[in-house]
Parts: C-alpha cells; sequence; structure tokens
C-alpha cells in the first residue's frame, strides 16, 4: 500500500470504521450508565435540587478554594489545552468542511495563522501538563497507564496535523494520513476510556449537585 492508497484507506473504510465504533460504543456507554438505575429518595428536599444541579456544574468548571495556587499547572494547563483543542477542532476550516460532510452543519472559520498559533500553545500546554504529572510524586503514583495513554490519543492528533499543514517531517499525503488515522483512532476509542468524561463530566456534576442539595449538603 502507497501513500495515496493509505490515504484513501483512512479518508474512506477507516473512516467509516471509526464512526460506527464511537457511535455504537456512545449508545452503550449511555445505556449502561443511566440503566444502573437509582432508588428513590423518599425524604423531602432539604432544598431546591435543580438549582443546586446546575450551581454544582458551574462551580466545579472553576477551581475549589486554594486549589489554584497550590496546583497552578493543572488548572492554567488544563484550561489551555481543553479551550485550545475545542477551537483546532470545530474552527478549522478542514474539519469544519468534514463536520458539513458528516452532518450538514456549518459555520465560520478561524484565520490559519490563528489556527497554528492555537495548535502551539495546545501542545505546549499538554506537554506542560506531562511533565508537571510525571515530577509531582503525588501525581505520578495516582497515575496509571491509562493516564498516559489517552495523552497520546489526544497529543499525536494535534501534532500530527500540525505536521501535516506546515509540511514538516514527513512527505505531505504520509504525514495526513497519520494525522487522520491517529483522530481516527482517538475517535474509535473514546467511549472506552477516560476521555468519555467529555460525555459524562457535565450529566455527573449536575447529579452531584442535586443528590447534595436533597440531603441538605452545602454545595
Amino acid at each position: 500500500m502507497n501513500a495515496l492508497e493509505f490515504l484513501a484507506w483512512v479518508r474512506g473504510p477507516g473512516l467509516d470504521l471509526a464512526l460506527a465504533v464511537f457511535a455504537l460504543g456512545v449508545v452503550w456507554r449511555l445505556i449502561e450508565i443511566y440503566t444502573l438505575g437509582r432508588k428513590p429518595d423518599l425524604a423531602p428536599p432539604r432544598r431546591v435540587p435543580a438549582a443546586s444541579g446546575w450551581h454544582t456544574l458551574w462551580r466545579r468548571m472553576l477551581p475549589p478554594p486554594g486549589m489554584f495556587r497550590r496546583s497552578p499547572v493543572s488548572y492554567v494547563g488544563g484550561y489551555v489545552f481543553h479551550l485550545g483543542l475545542a477551537i483546532v477542532v470545530f474552527f478549522f476550516i478542514p474539519h469544519i468542511q468534514l463536520i458539513k460532510a458528516l452532518l450538514g452543519l456549518s459555520w465560520p472559520g478561524l484565520p490559519s495563522p490563528v489556527i497554528d498559533a492555537v495548535t502551539v500553545v495546545t501542545l505546549a500546554a499538554m506537554v506542560v501538563v506531562l511533565i508537571d504529572r510525571v515530577r509531582r510524586p503525588v501525581k505520578r503514583y495516582l497515575s496509571t497507564f491509562e493516564d498516559y495513554f489517552v495523552w497520546v490519543l489526544t497529543f499525536l492528533p494535534v501534532l500530527t496535523g500540525y505536521l501535516a499543514v506546515k509540511h514538516l517531517w514527513l512527505p505531505y499525503t504520509t504525514m495526513l494520513a497519520l494525522h487522520i488515522l491517529s483522530a481516527e483512532l482517538l475517535i474509535a476509542l473514546l467511549p472506552f476510556t477516560k476521555l468519555f468524561h467529555a460525555f459524562t463530566a457535565w450529566g455527573s456534576r449536575w447529579f452531584n449537585g442535586e443528590i447534595n442539595a436533597r440531603r441538605g449538603v452545602p454545595v
């Protein structure tokens, strides 16, 4: 298989396979989570559950008091690379064109120099967060193979995409194919790794706030 055949495969059958695994995995995991059930709470709520759910959802997006000073790299780096990743994925014009081809949705993109700058900052933030994880004994002790595996899964599509756009390291066709393949691996494995928090973080935070409000726990 030459470079053009490899590119054709990842843009065709490879993409179809990744999207199929992603869709089935997401549906399966959501069914698995929401069919666990929950015992009825017969006690009257001590506060308004829904309001506390939304309050907790918002509050968990901010660092707890004192934690930003204790671990600034985790929070700054985390915010930067999550925001940067979202900008690169959803505002790079070729990505928008792909989403339009798949879903029929479209919106204005950002200029290429802006995307380039955001990509470099995102890559740097991810490297800094990884170094901080490795250098801090507690974080290193709590980290598992999956944490590093997920980091690689997220880092490679950003890196290979930047290298492809800048025509660096390998021929453009090969690098583009590797970029698409790495993105497809990320898409296919997302439902089965900690990356699934993209779907569960909001609901779990709201649920914690709602249930704690019913029990009178301060939120």
